[in-house]
């Protein structure tokens, strides 16, 4: 992880959660550099724009957006008009558009592109919508529900097809590694899917094939993440722990857990794929040092549990001067 501050767009971290605030860190000290308001409601999920500029926080009925490089605390878009939470949102690669699941029982996709603030596509299911998920060839959306189904929706197409892991078990949370070799689901009995992938390029759809199941946890699963550089699945949950899987086999290399933690809600890697940062019920996020298993650094300040957090440290390639 580098040293670097967010107004030149290369370290950001951000946390929010049920006090109803968002609060932007220096990532390598711990301080809390600007405190965000999210007055309406608790922030279920929070992710940065590709360009680093803005940052996105999902709540009750809304989406705002927050400037990263002004001293505004306040938000300067508002995307309304949903009912319920919106409980994932994300970007494509460009920022052309933005994706949003929710309890609504849809994921949406909204043009960044327009003026008009009007969601473009509607995608409904039949159960509220737990996660969303791009898959790296930015045509394909993978929706995980309450009632258990994963649905991937071709947006090229508009056509879809579901899979269900386990009957009658919520589908948490949803991801493909960045080569998009593999995809992996968790649910609220606390088991760990994961499919390998082949097809998705050249307007093939993506074929998913069964290889494993992991009984990762012994409660509610709440989130799965693979490494940047697609070698360690992360997955986290209400027994208080987060645990680290190796792709190559899917075998547990670590378990990151102290006696504060309580239930593990959101979970990001550093770029090099050697840290890993948790936002937990305790009020606080943690960076630890995935080989040692270690907390290197704790963000505290926030009342109420944290229930999200978005993290970039990957440092956008600027050409140097010659001679520099």
């Amino acid at each position: 992880m580098t040293d670097g501050s967010s107004k030149n767009g290369q370290i950001i971290l951000a946390t929010g959660g049920y006090d109803h605030t968002i609060k932007l860190w220096q990532a390598h000290s711990g301080m809390c550099s600007r405190t965000l308001q999210h007055a309406d409601s608790q922030v279920n999920a929070l992710e940065i724009t590709p360009d680093k500029q803005l940052l996105a926080a999902a709540g009750h009925q809304h989406i705002r957006m927050y400037d990263l490089s002004s001293s505004n605390p306040n938000p300067v878009i508002n995307y309304d008009g949903v009912s319920k939470n919106i409980t994932g949102v994300g970007f494509q690669e460009e920022g052309k558009w933005m994706f949003t699941g929710g309890e609504d029982c849809s994921a949406r996709i909204w043009d960044l592109r327009s003026r008009n603030l009007q969601c473009q596509r509607i995608f409904q299911v039949s159960a509220p919508v737990n996660c969303v998920c791009l898959h790296p060839n930015q045509a394909e959306l993978v929706v995980g529900d309450q009632s258990g189904v994963i649905h991937l929706w071709d947006l090229k197409t508009d056509h879809n097809e579901q899979l269900i892991p386990e009957a009658e078990a919520s589908i948490q949370s949803v991801t493909i590694d960045p080569e998009g070799s593999y995809m992996a689901a968790v649910n609220n009995k606390g088991h760990c899917y994961i499919w390998s992938l082949s097809g998705g390029v050249d307007e093939q759809p993506t074929k998913l094939n069964p290889k494993q199941k992991i009984e990762a946890h012994a409660r509610y699963a709440l989130k799965c993440k693979f490494s940047p550089d697609s070698t360690l699945l992360v997955t986290t949950s209400a027994d208080q722990t987060t645990r680290v899987w190796k792709t190559a086999d899917f075998s547990l290399v670590q378990e990151l857990k102290t006696e504060a933690q309580r239930w593990v809600w959101d979970v990001a890697f550093s770029a090099d794929s050697q840290y890993i940062i948790t936002a937990s019920s305790d009020n606080c996020a943690r960076l630890w040092n995935v080989e040692a298993g270690t907390v290197q650094r704790e963000y505290t300040g926030h009342q109420k549990a944290v229930t999200a957090l978005a993290f970039c440290d990957q440092i956008t390639s600027v050409e140097s001067p010659s001679g520099a």
